[in-house]
């Protein structure tokens, strides 16, 4: 069986778990922020469900989870600094 890097999904979630890896390692020198193991686990085991599932045939699931993980990424992780609401 050939195994090549073929769809979207495949492109999409290399991408997604490759800056997971970079967020990861920029972390892990810097004394500002300790983020939890577990959060990036789950953030890069969402990659390989949405590849799966994307390459399975089941579009919607797929897109679905790789949007979740983009917001679970952006609200536990906080890559980049989101503005705060003030009442």
């Amino acid at each position: 069986m050939d195994r090549r890097m073929e769809t979207a999904y495949d492109w999409v979630t290399l991408a997604i778990f490759a800056g997971l890896v970079v967020l990861f390692l920029q972390r892990s020198v810097s004394s500002d922020r300790q983020d939890s193991m577990l959060a990036y686990l789950a953030g890069a085991v969402i990659c390989a469900l949405a590849n799966y599932f994307g390459n399975s045939g089941q579009h919607l699931l797929a897109i679905a989870l790789i949007v979740a993980n983009l917001i679970f990424i952006l609200l536990v992780l906080k890559p980049i600094d989101l503005p705060t609401r003030r009442s």
